[in-house]
C-alpha cells in the first residue's frame, strides 16, 4: 500500500498527520498482512479429517453405537447357562420350622454349606432369538447413524469452508476497492486544488471512499464469523484465523435426477438406519408375540456340607427341569404384543417418510446445483461488463464529458460484479457438496 495515497489533509486537517503509524489506510494493510502471516494454513480435506476426529458429535454416536453392541449380547446371553456359588450358614432353634409366610413347613437345620447352581434355558420357541435379532438390527441401525452423523459434520465443514474462502475473496475485493477508490480522491483533490474539479467532486469521491471502507469493515467482521463457524464445524471451541487452500471447481452437475435419487436411496446413511430400525421393531414385536408361548429350562445343584446335623448328608446333588406356562395375566402379554405390532407399522410408515423427503431433498440439492452452476458464466460475464463500463466511464470523466455520478456508479457495478464472482464460484463449491452430502457421497 502506497503511503502516498492516503496525504495529509486529505479527509480534513491532521488526519493522518504525514504518519504511517497513524495513516489509516496504511494500518488496516499492515493489519491484514499481519493476519495472514499468523492464519494456519489448512486444506479441505485436513480439515475434514481433523473434524472426524475431534468432534464431539461423532464421539457421542460412536459410544452410542458401542453401547447398543453391548445389548446384543445382552440379548444373547439367555443362550449360555448361567451358574453361580452358594455359601450358606443357619443356626436353628431346636426342631424350628417355618410355620407362617408359605404353604410348607420347611425343617431348619444347622448347617454351614457350599455349592453351585447351574441353569440353562432349553427353549423359549424362538422368543430369545427375536430378541438376539431385534438387538442385533438396532445395533447396525446405530452404526449407520454414526455414519450420517460423519456426513453431517462433513458437510457443515465443506460449507463452512467454503464460506471462508468467500468471506477472504469479498475482503480481496473490498480491500482492492479501498485503494483504488483512494487513488482516485488523491487525483479528484489533486484536480481541485488546481481548480480543474469542483469541491462537488472531491465531496462525492469522499463519500465513495468511506463506503468502500465500510464494505471492507464488514467484509472482515464476515470473515472473522466465518473462521468461527469453520472452528466450530472442526469441533473445535478455540477461535482460530486459517489460510485455506482453493479447491479445483468441480464438474457440472448432471442432468437428470433420476440416478441421484436411486444413489441417495441406495447409499444415504439415514435410509439404512431406518431401515434397520424397521426390522429391529419388527423383529421385537415376533419376540413380545412369543411371551405366550411356554418355556422349557433346567436346573441343577451340587454341593457340600462340611458342618452339619446329624440328619443330613455330607454333600448333596439335585437336577431338575421346568415348563413354565403362561395361563392368565390379565392380558399382559396380548397388549405388549399389540403394542409392539403398532410401534412396528409406525416405524415402516417413518422408512416411507424419510425416503420421500431424502427424494425431495436430492432434487432441491440438483436443482440449486445446476442454478448455481448457469452463474458462474453469468457472473463472469457481468465482471467483464462491469470492468468495461467503469474503464468508458473513467476515460469519459478524465475528459470532463461525465460527472464523478457516472464514475462512482461505475465503481460501485464492478465491486458488485466482482462480489457476485466470487460468490457464485464458492457457492457452487459450496452447492456440489451439499449434492454428495444429499446422494449418500459425503461420509
Amino acid at each position: 500500500m502506497n503511503h502516498l495515497l492516503c496525504r495529509p489533509g486529505l479527509f480534513g486537517p491532521g488526519w493522518c498527520g504525514g504518519s504511517k503509524r497513524t495513516c489509516p489506510t496504511y494500518v488496516l494493510a499492515a493489519l491484514l498482512i499481519a493476519s495472514s502471516a499468523s492464519a494456519q494454513t489448512l486444506t479441505l480435506k485436513q480439515a475434514e479429517e481433523a473434524a472426524l476426529q475431534h468432534h464431539p458429535q461423532i464421539q457421542q454416536q460412536q459410544a452410542s453405537a458401542k453401547a447398543a453392541a453391548e445389548v446384543v449380547r445382552e440379548a444373547k446371553s439367555s443362550y449360555y447357562p448361567t451358574v453361580f456359588g452358594s455359601v450358606t450358614g443357619a443356626e436353628a432353634q431346636n426342631a424350628s420350622r417355618i410355620a407362617a409366610g408359605g404353604l410348607n413347613n420347611p425343617v431348619i437345620y444347622d448347617r454351614f454349606a457350599t455349592g453351585v447352581t447351574v441353569g440353562q434355558l432349553i427353549t423359549d420357541f424362538g422368543r430369545t432369538h427375536a430378541l438376539a435379532d431385534s438387538a442385533s438390527l438396532s445395533a447396525q441401525a446405530q452404526d449407520s447413524t454414526v455414519t450420517s452423523r460423519r456426513a453431517d459434520v462433513l458437510v457443515r465443514v465443506d460449507r463452512a469452508y467454503f464460506n471462508v474462502l468467500r468471506a477472504q475473496a469479498v475482503q480481496r475485493v473490498a480491500h482492492d476497492t479501498v485503494s483504488t477508490r483512494q487513488v482516485v480522491v488523491d487525483q479528484v483533490t489533486a484536480l481541485a486544488a488546481s481548480n480543474l474539479k469542483s469541491g462537488l467532486d472531491v465531496s462525492f469521491a469522499n463519500v465513495n471512499l468511506s463506503e468502500a471502507r465500510l464494505l471492507l469493515v464488514q467484509a472482515q467482521n464476515d470473515l472473522k464469523s466465518a473462521d468461527a463457524d469453520l472452528a466450530a464445524a472442526m469441533g473445535s471451541a478455540t477461535d482460530q484465523e486459517y489460510s485455506l487452500a482453493e479447491e479445483p471447481q468441480p464438474p457440472p452437475p448432471p442432468q437428470d435426477e433420476a440416478a441421484l435419487i436411486a444413489a441417495a436411496m441406495r447409499d444415504r446413511p439415514e435410509v439404512a438406519a431406518a431401515r434397520f430400525s424397521s426390522e429391529a421393531v419388527a423383529r421385537f414385536a415376533d419376540a413380545e408375540g412369543g411371551l405366550s408361548l411356554p418355556s422349557i429350562s433346567a436346573v441343577g445343584v451340587f454341593g457340600a456340607i462340611p458342618y452339619r446335623q446329624d440328619t443330613l448328608n455330607d454333600r448333596y446333588a439335585a437336577v431338575g427341569v421346568n415348563l413354565n406356562v403362561p395361563v392368565f395375566n390379565g392380558s399382559l402379554y396380548p397388549a405388549r404384543h399389540a403394542e409392539a405390532m403398532f410401534r412396528a407399522e409406525a416405524e415402516r410408515q417413518r422408512l416411507l417418510d424419510i425416503q420421500n423427503q431424502i427424494s425431495r431433498d436430492v432434487r432441491v440439492a440438483w436443482l440449486d446445483a445446476r442454478s448455481t452452476f448457469e452463474r458462474l458464466a453469468l457472473t463472469d460475464q457481468l465482471l467483464e461488463q462491469a470492468t468495461q463500463a467503469l474503464d468508458l466511464a473513467q476515460a469519459r470523466y478524465n475528459l470532463g464529458l461525465s460527472s464523478i455520478v457516472e464514475l462512482t456508479q461505475g465503481q460501485l457495478s464492478k465491486t458488485q460484479a466482482e462480489i457476485a464472482q466470487a460468490s457464485a464460484r464458492f457457492e457452487y463449491q459450496t452447492r456440489t457438496a451439499v449434492l454428495k452430502y444429499q446422494t449418500g457421497a459425503l461420509r
